[in-house]
């Protein structure tokens, strides 16, 4: 039989390549994986994955339920409006929605969205804008 000390030497080293390979893994897993917010020029600009907000432009979104496809237009604060194309379930809220957030690429004239985050008003808005408050 060999030295148990080498054999524990062995197995230290072993354990410690194979964290360091996890950790870059995970590492490199994770940055992959990030999106970056960025504006309208940005978006329109590059064909990267990237994630966009903005206003829904009230009256432009068309839905069509056999083939799960949305397209509406975006306006960000300047005033900017974007095409925005979204292939998947059109969310209940969307009409309401104080804030949309798409996550896509742009090409072909418009930004192909791959998920949507939608950002609804609280249902206790109403209450703080009229001043109204409960005693308890």
């Amino acid at each position: 039989m060999s030295d148990p000390k080498k054999q524990r030497k062995l197995w230290y080293a072993i354990g410690g390549v194979l964290l360091i390979a996890f950790i870059a893994f995970g590492a490199t897993s994770f940055k992959s994986n990030l999106t970056p917010y960025v504006s309208f020029d940005a978006a329109m600009s590059g064909h990267q994955k990237v994630q966009v907000a903005g206003e829904l432009v009230q009256g432009s979104s068309a839905y069509v339920k056999d083939a799960n496809e949305l397209s509406f237009m975006m306006t960000n604060k300047k005033g900017e409006q974007m095409r925005v194309l979204y292939k998947g379930v059109k969310p209940g809220n969307f009409e309401d929605a104080k804030e949309i957030v798409v996550i896509g690429s742009y090409h072909d004239g418009a930004f192909h969205a791959t998920q949507m985050l939608v950002k609804c008003p609280s249902k206790y808005q109403g209450l703080e804008e009229s001043g109204a408050t409960s005693a308890s």
